[in-house]
């Protein structure tokens, strides 16, 4: 369905139609949170409606070890650490007293660099070739291919990868196969259909026949994909349909499909809070890229939380669409994006941090009710 109309034009569409009771339409990309609450889309729509942040923030599923990790060679085993921005404050589960997150251990003196690409971590590495460095990568799919595509084209000797990337289905599959969803119609990333192709989406019309669209960031496309698995849910006519068709082809792309499966395997992997999901990670192909085989593994054994969120936090549930994020008792308490507790309020793709910037500065008494108008 092609989103070339009004944002106006497509809302009138939405509310002409004739629901009947509550639709509840989850959205997988934290792009898209972020563009929906930007715009107050909730607010327009009519109040059946309920649009459900979903499981796409890379950031908030990486698992807790692996920051751990890479907090432990930038402290202690004389490396250059380079990660993206958002991942230098998500903090691990340790005393308030000790150092917590990558951030933290640049104030104490390791060096930690926050990067924007792949290039710029070959760019530090090849400035300082007597030194190593530990590219520490988490993102999914659109993230991890730049990563690949880096590989392909050879890094420097003194550059190794630690590697937390995920892939988004798994996380939307596991929720269909629990028998509670929590979700009648799908919004799918359209950045990731980019990548991988829009037809990785097409198991949840023909498995699971729930309404799918395929979305890009702007209200319209937006607009355009509600409406379309709104008429789906009414009509029974289930497809799944591409509203982002300025960019997502069939098949994706290619060449960078291709550097994907030429560099990276894909594995059973942990989600933080959630557990191991089946072919959800990405993995090295070869080991001399691999961080975790040049350098000594910190010891996890006296954290008796690893590998989860802290106590209190609701992160998980509001990654898996349980609970909108003022619900967590944390969310404007001690929680909050100056003083994060959970992965959610750090990521600007966090469903936590999205709400607060928002305007939702105080926690919710409930869980998702229905009829909810939040930003």
């Amino acid at each position: 369905m092609s989103a070339t109309r009004s944002a106006r034009d497509w809302l009138e569409r939405i509310h002409a139609l004739p629901l009947r009771g509550r639709v509840r339409i989850m959205n997988v990309c934290g792009g898209h949170e972020r563009s929906i609450t930007r715009a107050g889309l909730r607010t327009l729509l009519p109040a059946e409606i309920e649009l459900i942040p979903g499981p796409g923030c890379p950031v908030c599923v990486c698992p807790e070890e692996d920051i751990h990790q890479a907090i432990h060679w930038a402290l202690t085993a004389g490396v250059t650490l380079v990660a993206f921005g958002d991942m230098l404050r998500v903090p691990i589960d340790r005393p308030r007293r000790e150092i917590r997150s990558l951030e933290q251990a640049r104030a104490a003196g390791a060096d930690v660099r926050p990067v924007a690409s792949p290039t710029e971590a070959v760019r530090i590495a090849a400035a300082a070739p007597e030194r190593p460095v530990v590219f520490f990568a988490a993102g999914f799919e659109t993230t991890i291919a730049p990563v690949a595509a880096m590989l392909a084209e050879g890094i420097p000797d003194n550059l190794s990868v630690l590697l937390s990337g995920r892939l988004t289905w798994p996380a939307v599959a596991m929720l269909l196969a629990s028998g509670e969803p929590g979700f009648d119609c799908l919004i799918a990333p359209g950045h990731v259909a980019t990548v991988m192709g829009p037809e990785e989406w097409a198991f949840v019309v023909r498995e699971h026949r729930i309404p799918t669209a395929v979305a890009g960031f702007t209200p319209e496309s937006l607009l355009a994909a509600i409406y379309s698995t709104l008429r789906q849910h009414l009509e029974g006519r289930l497809f799944l349909d591409n509203c982002y068709p300025e960019v997502v082809r069939p098949g994706g792309n290619p060449e960078a499909r291709a550097l994907l499966r030429r560099t990276l395997e894909v594995v059973d992997a942990p989600w933080r809070g959630i557990g191991i999901l089946p072919a959800s990670g990405f993995a090295l192909a070869a080991h001399s890229w691999d961080a975790r085989r040049r350098h000594p593994p910190a010891d996890h054994r006296d954290r008796p939380r690893a590998g989860g969120m802290p106590a209190g936090c609701d992160c998980a549930r509001v990654v898996l669409g349980r609970i909108y994020p003022d619900a967590c008792k944390l969310y404007g308490r001690t929680c909050t994006p100056r003083t994060p507790v959970g992965p959610c309020m750090v990521s600007d793709e966090g469903a936590c941090r999205i709400w607060w910037t928002g305007g939702v500065r105080a926690p919710a008494p409930a869980e998702i009710p229905a009829g909810v108008q939040a930003p």
